[in-house]
């Protein structure tokens, strides 16, 4: 176990043995009709559907799944959604898709530089007071670019002890960001500025925050504004700002005692809101984002794609390379299986939302399980990556 996986244990054990509370879901859900969905006649639709219901048996709760290649669009599903009330997990079910939030941002960023508020290459103190960035390393010198690409060095509230104390005390709380960048302060850069790159949440809240005083309006207004309902993401929200349709949204859970016994962790904020993550949706409707982004190519200007796709340096001991907001993944696979889109990890939950160019596929996956910590069943969720992108390839 990492050191991050041994305080989250601590932390939680003792959280779970004061706390009763528990989210739940009302009754079963069934899905309307989609346009367009071909699951049924899909020529692999007994092959997707083998493998979810193989990592459902491994240990992962549930799995809701999108995927889009020339035979059409198949969605599916396997395990529970709500293991207590044995409810089924369905392809409408709202899973939190965790730091896929960071792509939404990004593309808003972009949007915002098109219509001539911001530029990427301003730096962030321009919008934000030395009092908000005091004692912040490498803050007086990052840029929106260097934010978005994650090479400011800046060191990662996530990973935080004191940021994951505070959530075991008050697990549901609202974060505010100058809350969030309290943890921070004071923290050494994590390699000089420019000279590397590390992924960092703290990144992309300093650009949710330089979006606010570039625009004077609530980056979450903006948000569903330029990309959410634009992209008609009917079943997308942005949690604190959005209510949870409680009848719809997956039960978070974790490993937590590492002997494959899960429990649930819904309730654990950790940040959500606040540009880095709190993005919560279906795998439909994150496929229609990354398509618009990535195939269709209707979000952004043809200029500032070409810039999201610009990738820096390759991170220490990783299969995928950042772009400004984006992740170019799967590089451990053939070389021309590569994916553009983002990775979603928290405490209770992982999302994958991806776009593969030389395949012309889309895969948009949720699990109700976390693996942003080690667990037994996180090498389980890494290998039923593996498994229906190997599917989708056959």
């Amino acid at each position: 176990m990492t050191n991050l996986t041994k305080f989250l244990t601590i932390i939680l054990i003792g959280f779970l043995a004061s706390c009763s509370k528990e989210d739940k879901i009302k009754e079963t859900i069934n899905c309307s009709p989609v346009i367009g969905d071909s699951s049924s006649l899909h020529p692999k639709a007994v092959m997707f559907q083998a493998v979810l219901n193989d990592f459902v048996k491994r240990g992962l709760p549930g799995i809701s799944v999108a995927i889009r290649d020339h035979h059409g669009l198949w969605l599916g599903s396997a395990g529970r959604a709500d293991i207590t009330h044995q409810i089924d997990m369905q392809p409408c079910h709202i899973n939190k898709t965790a730091s896929i939030t960071k792509m939404l941002i990004g593309t808003l960023t972009f949007l915002l530089a098109e219509d001539g508020v911001l530029s990427l290459d301003d730096p962030i103190s321009k919008y934000l007071s030395s009092s908000t960035l005091k004692g912040i390393k490498n803050a007086d010198k990052a840029t929106i670019r260097a934010c978005l690409g994650h090479y400011t060095g800046i060191a990662d509230v996530i990973i935080d002890q004191d940021f994951y104390l505070h959530v075991l005390n008050q697990p549901d709380k609202f974060w505010e960001k100058e809350e969030l960048l309290d943890f921070v302060r004071g923290d050494d850069a994590v390699f000089s500025y420019g000279d590397s790159v590390r992924y960092s949440n703290t990144n992309t809240l300093l650009v949710a925050m330089v979006i606010e005083a570039a625009t004077g309006r609530p980056h979450d207004q903006l948000l569903r504004e330029r990309v959410i309902a634009p992209n008609h993401m009917d079943h997308t929200y942005y949690y604190w700002h959005d209510i949870l349709p409680p009848d719809v949204v997956a039960q978070g859970y974790f490993d937590l005692y590492n002997n494959q016994t899960i429990v649930n962790v819904t309730n654990y904020n950790t940040g959500s809101g606040n540009g880095y993550t709190g993005l919560y949706s279906n795998a439909l409707d994150l496929l229609k984002f990354v398509e618009a982004l990535f195939r269709t190519k209707t979000l952004l200007a043809p200029s500032s794609l070409t810039q999201m796709l610009t990738f820096g340096k390759r991170e220490v001991n990783s299969n995928r390379l950042l772009g400004l907001g984006c992740m170019k993944d799967f590089l451990e696979r053939p070389s021309d299986q590569f994916a553009y889109g983002h990775r979603g990890r928290d405490l209770g939950y992982s999302a994958d939302a991806f776009y593969f160019p030389n395949q012309d596929m889309t895969l948009c996956l949720l699990v109700n399980y976390g693996t942003d910590a080690k667990s037994s069943l996180q090498q389980v969720f890494f290998d039923f990556r593996s498994a229906i992108i190997d599917a989708m390839m056959k």
